[in-house]
């Protein structure tokens, strides 16, 4: 089952948006259930997030491999599960 990894900060907007996308895109097509995804607040868990190298929040990894960093669009986020499924 692919699984990924998403960092995000509670109060940012973009990650916000993000989460909403997901949860839209989870809600039109249930194949995207089948993608678990480890959500990481990087203030409450800054050991395990300072072990990924990235600047900006929301970002998406598949094990240790970046997909998406930054601002995202629903599709982006369609991208990174279409990825994550591929896998």
């Amino acid at each position: 089952m692919p699984k990924l990894t998403l960092f995000i900060l509670e109060s940012c907007p973009y990650c916000i948006r993000a989460r909403k996308y997901l949860a839209e895109l989870q809600s039109e097509d249930p194949k995207y259930l089948k993608v678990e995804i480890d959500l990481i607040d990087e203030r409450k868990e800054r050991a395990l997030a300072n072990s990924y190298d990235y600047y900006l929040v929301p970002t998406f990894y598949l094990g240790k491999t970046k997909l998406f960093e930054g601002i995202m669009t629903k599709n982006d986020v369609k991208a990174v599960l279409d990825a994550a499924l591929a896998s």
